[in-house]
């Protein structure tokens, strides 16, 4: 029979698990129009294909656009009209007039705006005193492609999804936790994580979000990781290898080998010396390398059985011999 004793040691363990690569839902963006009309020219005519922000994504032909742009301009011109009619000499109700005008132009400027016409292009009407047939629609964002409905020809109605473009410059990487690991696991921990597709790579990141709810198929728990992709190496639905050691801090251990797991209860034989040991049941806690703390049921200092202990307690069940209870 060995024995061991019962010691405040340090705790740490290690989970391994699977993770995938996925978009970073922060980065995701749909690019619609606010306003009825027909693509005449389409410019990204692939799913994939990288857009900067201001690159052009398509032509756009609006009657109803149109129809605002020669008012706006007409607007221009009949301020012009009011400010030169009277020279120098103008009267209160002149003065009431070309502010009132001014006012007026300037709702109709921020009425294209609204409809994502850009600065450039307001200012261009402005100075050639041409309406823009084609409207552009131009990116507003870095990304990625990811889905196109914009089709030539096409009649699109405001606010109808035209593309779905990502940010890959971040992804994430969502792992799954048991359920019985979940109490170790907080924001903020570090893992380490590794591809096939890198070997002998190792890259270091920290849990940003445990999501809330369990899965009932597989009892296990979506934890969260940011990976940066500046180089644009990392793809969606790529499989990790994913490491997260964890400091438990200093507990009261004894060895796995030290418990005698009934399904009930869990006892451990503790050394009283000259060849006796006492049955106590134990109250276990977090398990890791092979230790488990106990949480009540032994002193730090105590000896216990660590080997032959199922021999013991076949001879303590013979003697009718019953474990003390915990109260």
């Amino acid at each position: 029979v060995k024995t061991e004793i019962a010691g405040v040691k340090s705790l740490q363990k290690s989970i391994y698990t699977i993770g995938r690569i996925e978009y970073d839902e922060r980065r995701l963006y749909t690019i619609n129009t606010k306003f009825e009309g027909w693509i005449e020219k389409l410019y990204v005519d692939y799913t994939g294909k990288y857009i900067k922000i201001g690159d052009p994504l398509a032509e756009i032909y609006s009657p109803e656009l149109y129809a605002t742009q020669l008012e706006f301009i007409n607007l221009i011109k009949w301020g012009e009209a009011i400010n030169k009619g009277k020279g120098t000499d103008k009267t209160e109700l002149d003065k009431m007039l070309a502010k009132d005008a001014e006012s007026i132009i300037n709702a109709a400027k921020e009425r294209l705006s609204l409809w994502d016409i850009t600065e450039e292009q307001i200012k261009k009407i402005e100075e050639t005193r041409q309406p823009i047939r084609n409207l552009i629609i131009y990116s507003p964002v870095n990304g990625y492609v990811i889905q196109r409905m914009a089709l030539k020809g096409m009649r699109v109605m405001p606010g109808e999804k035209l593309f779905d473009v990502a940010d890959l410059s971040s992804l994430w990487v969502i792992a799954d936790i048991y359920e019985f690991d979940l109490p170790m696991i907080k924001v903020g921990q570090s893992a380490k994580i590794s591809l096939s597709y890198f070997p002998g790579k190792v890259f270091s990141s920290t849990i940003d979000y445990v999501y809330p709810a369990i899965s009932p198929d597989t009892r296990t728990a979506k934890v969260r990781f940011s990976l940066p992709n500046i180089e644009g190496h990392f793809k969606p639905q790529m499989y990790t290898n994913v490491e997260i050691k964890l400091d438990l801090g200093k507990r009261l251990v004894i060895s796995e080998d030290a418990i005698i797991d009934t399904g009930i209860r869990q006892i451990v034989y503790v050394d009283k010396g000259n060849g006796y040991f006492e049955p106590r049941q134990v109250i276990t806690g977090l398990r890791a390398d092979g230790m488990v703390e106990v949480i009540k049921g032994l002193k730090e200092g105590e000896k216990v059985a660590s080997s032959a202990n199922f021999l013991i307690d076949s001879e303590a069940q013979l003697r009718g011999i019953k474990p003390l209870h915990i109260h």
